[in-house]
């Protein structure tokens, strides 16, 4: 029984979560009747599983609850801001008794009465605005379409083919030519179309989207559309015998078929052979039937293939045994090249080729959208802003963008820091606002993209900015920065990322003492990810997390220094040069390298490191794009792309700096994994110091 009541919990909390989600919308369209049946079911999912395994208080509790939320539904009761408030702080309540908390009865009774009183008030019958009323997505459905547009359409500059591509937008299509109407070569006009075209799309648009692909082509075409299939019937793989798909398209009559079906020959040869219809209708039929067979196969497989359960260390420890297969199978790859035996070779490829595509599976399983994380911020926008008296509005994209779980685990801390700053530092008053020419109501805008192997998450306001000026004073203040340093608006924002720094007039309940971003830079860079400030003043302020899809398992580029090696994140190096004793003796002591006319600073590895092995005539140059600007990193020998599986770091070398973990090669040596972004900070510092001890 424990067992299905951590299952329930487990549920129960996805369905209050999907809840919230549905509630937040409601509150922006309040006469969204989809919306409200997916309140409605929702409650009732957790009151019936609730009473199933024992959790009568909840099942109590979501009984009114689920009560008010049909008349609702039937039309009796009209959403209102209240009715959010009391529903979303029935499902604080909720989460507290799937949890096992102790719960405050007086507080219960508090929002039921709240529903109560609600439902005792009159209603208005007033007539629901009509702008508001979304329609209800579309089933999906097949449809077969017949074209034979109008013969002038090429001379009045019409084109038949792009018609077919804006159809293949709506869906998946299947297109058979009918050349039935073309007339013998003597004959043919070759600017009058004759050609026609039978179409099957599977769509979740309507009839109407359809028509409107051939709205201004409908004059002296042939169009008709109709309905074949949906996900309404019932899935039986068997469609409709090629003899009835014949007349239904009336391309022969019921008694024609009647008369051929006493044969015992294939009928698409019997109709063809006794001219009831063309050999291009029959092929046409054939394709129609193959294609809704396979249409409903899907359909099948995707009902069977429901989702499954799993534990998240299950997943982690096959992430785990992917990772030391991945080691395995590269010291299989180098043991096959040093043998120079050719179907070793061929065999350590094919490892090669199915452990990438296991590994690349196993990452999938673990990739999960980011908007699940998204919607939780919406409560906390709405909470924060009534909290502060502020109208603001959260606007999110990119919600589908997928992100390893572990990654999506810890950012949910940093990004809540975040938006709070937003919020309260960031968006004015509405009456201040006003004055600036602004809207009253304030906006934050959380979006994800993807951006080659990384994701891009931004957190945007329209508040007041950063006050660059403010934040250098304070920097001043606190010994951060020199009196007389003239530093760039970028590294004066970055201070606010030291611990204890703020520039809040007064500390309030939300923020303002001064701990949140250093601790949200920490989160960030143990992700792997950097973090960049961009501001206006009075413009508002965008901050950009830059995170690696996973942490597990990455590409890397691997070098060597001596006989010692190191794994440079591939997706951060553009491409490698050569350095040369020429080179260095033109730069007169710098570190500075020419690439096609731009001068881009380098890091010696060998010196950072304290490598004293002898140095090598030529060495190469590995250069990496960090925070927006180009950095090399100067090793011996750059040996190639090596998938790497990250291994942490013990606890003495925890604190290790340039060093993010640790990898084992083919031959069972270790490779250091370095960190980019702290390396080229250190090298920064390092630079600035000796330039002081010049001065």
């Amino acid at each position: 029984m424990d067992i299905h009541k951590a299952a329930y919990q487990e549920e129960a909390n996805e369905l209050l979560t999907e809840l919230e989600a549905s509630l937040l919308e409601l509150e922006e369209t309040p006469d969204d009747m989809e919306l409200i049946g997916r309140v409605f079911r929702a409650m009732h999912t957790i009151k019936g599983s609730g009473a199933m395994f024992g959790f009568d208080d909840i099942a109590e509790f979501t009984h009114d609850v689920e009560t008010f939320f049909d008349l609702v539904r039937e039309g009796e009761i009209h959403v209102t801001k209240q009715i959010i408030n009391l529903t979303l702080q029935a499902c604080d309540q909720i989460r507290k008794m799937v949890e096992g908390e102790t719960i405050d009865k007086g507080r219960s009774e508090h929002i039921l009465s709240g529903f109560r009183e609600i439902m005792q008030k009159p209603t208005s019958h007033e007539e629901k605005p009509a702008e508001i009323i979304k329609e209800e997505k579309t089933r999906e459905a097949t449809y077969r379409i017949r074209f034979y547009p109008n013969p002038q359409i090429l001379a009045t500059g019409g084109n038949p083919l792009f018609l077919m591509d804006e159809l293949k937008e709506l869906g998946r299509c299947r297109i058979t030519a009918r050349p039935d109407r073309i007339p013998i070569l003597e004959n043919l006009d070759p600017i009058t179309c004759q050609m026609g075209w039978d179409i099957l799309l599977t769509t979740k648009s309507g009839v109407n989207e359809i028509r409107d692909v051939f709205i201004f082509v409908e004059d002296g075409s042939d169009i008709s559309i109709e309905e074949i299939d949906s996900e309404d019937i019932e899935d039986d793989l068997e469609y409709r015998p090629l003899g009835q798909i014949l007349v239904g398209r009336g391309e022969i009559s019921s008694d024609g078929l009647n008369q051929i079906l006493g044969e015992k020959v294939k009928i698409g040869e019997l109709i063809v052979a006794s001219r009831q219809a063309e050999p291009e209708a029959v092929e046409s039929a054939l394709v129609e039937q193959e294609y809704i067979r396979d249409i409903r196969k899907k359909r099948q497989e995707t009902v069977a293939a429901s989702s499954i359960r799993v534990a998240a260390d299950k997943l982690d420890k096959l992430v785990d045994l992917v990772g030391e297969l991945v080691t395995v199978q590269a010291r299989l790859t180098q043991k096959a090249s040093v043998q120079n035996d050719s179907e070793l070779v061929m065999i350590a490829e094919e490892v090669e080729r199915l452990t990438a595509d296991l590994r690349d599976n196993a990452m999938g399983i673990r990739m999960l959208p980011i908007g699940t994380t998204f919607s939780k911020f919406k409560r906390l926008v709405r909470d924060l802003s009534d909290e502060l008296g502020k109208s603001i509005e959260m606007i999110t994209e990119g919600g589908d963008t997928e992100l390893d779980k572990t990654v999506i685990e810890r950012l949910s801390d940093p990004l809540i820091h975040i938006i709070r700053n937003s919020i309260d530092h960031g968006i004015e008053q509405a009456d201040i606002r006003k004055s600036t020419g602004k809207p009253a109501h304030g906006t934050v805008k959380l979006s994800a993209e993807h951006r080659g192997t990384n994701v891009l998450i931004k957190i945007k306001d329209d508040g007041a900015g950063l006050d660059a000026e403010a934040i250098r004073k304070k920097g001043i203040e606190k010994g951060l920065i020199d009196r007389d340093a003239d530093l760039p608006e970028k590294e004066i924002f970055a201070l606010i990322f030291n611990p204890g720094f703020s520039t809040a007039k007064e500390i309030t309940d939300v923020s303002g003492r001064g701990v949140g971003m250093d601790v949200v830079k920490k989160s960030i860079e143990a992700l792997r990810g950097t973090i960049e400030i961009e501001s206006v003043k009075g413009g508002g302020t965008t901050i950009t997390l830059k995170l690696p899809l996973t942490l597990a398992i990455i590409d890397g580029l691997l070098v060597e220094i001596g006989t010692t090696s190191f794994v440079l994140p591939l997706s951060v190096v553009e491409e490698c040069i050569e350095l040369t004793s020429d080179t260095i003796n033109k730069a007169h002591g710098r570190h500075m390298a020419t690439l096609r006319g731009e001068l881009v600073p380098y890091i010696s590895l060998r010196e950072f490191f304290g490598i004293n092995s002898a140095h090598p005539d030529i060495s190469q140059i590995a250069i990496a794009e960090v925070d927006g600007s180009r950095i090399g990193f100067v090793v011996d020998r750059v040996i190639g792309q090596h998938q790497t599986v990250i291994k942490s770091l013990g606890r003495v070398y925890r604190d290790v700096e340039g060093v993010s973990g640790a990898t084992i090669l083919g031959d069972g040596t270790i490779a250091l994994m370095l960190d980019v972004n702290q390396l080229s900070q250190m090298a920064f510092t390092m630079e600035m110091n000796m330039v002081n001890s010049h001065h």
